[in-house]
């Protein structure tokens, strides 16, 4: 009588083993099919935008970022208006606009304030020189 409840027993275990078996399989293989389904369509979703998307050039000009510069440094310059940092930056985004005129009043404040910077005052004097030669 042991060895039919040992058989029983047996085929239970080797039955529960089986069952076991067929769900991992069965979670393998759903794992892996929507795994790869997910890959597949994002990789074509990411595609078809590509295609989709109309490539628009931002073409920002040179004149309207100087612009953008000049207005932050005016800015800061409102609030600050000693800030060496924000009167060089003028003076710099004015020379490169071609505002010779307007790059004075920075180099100005900027010489008053280092007496000792030669720089600022070389730069001033050609700009100054210069503004006469033209009147």
């Amino acid at each position: 009588m042991e060895s039919i409840q040992k058989k029983s027993s047996d085929r239970r275990v080797h039955r529960g083993d089986r069952i076991k078996q067929i769900l991992t399989l069965v979670s393998i293989v759903s794992f892996g099919g929507s795994t790869a389904f997910g890959l597949i369509n994002l990789f074509t979703s990411g595609l078809s935008s590509r295609h989709n998307q109309k490539q628009a050039p931002v073409a920002v000009s040179q004149e309207s970022l100087l612009a953008a510069q000049e207005r932050g440094y005016e800015t800061v310059l409102q609030r600050e208006p000693q800030n060496q940092t924000a009167l060089e930056g003028l003076a710099n985004v004015r020379l490169e606009m071609n505002n010779k005129v307007g790059a004075i009043e920075p180099l100005e404040k900027l010489v008053k304030l280092n007496p000792d910077r030669v720089d600022y005052k070389q730069l001033l004097g050609q700009l100054k020189s210069q503004g006469e030669g033209k009147k």
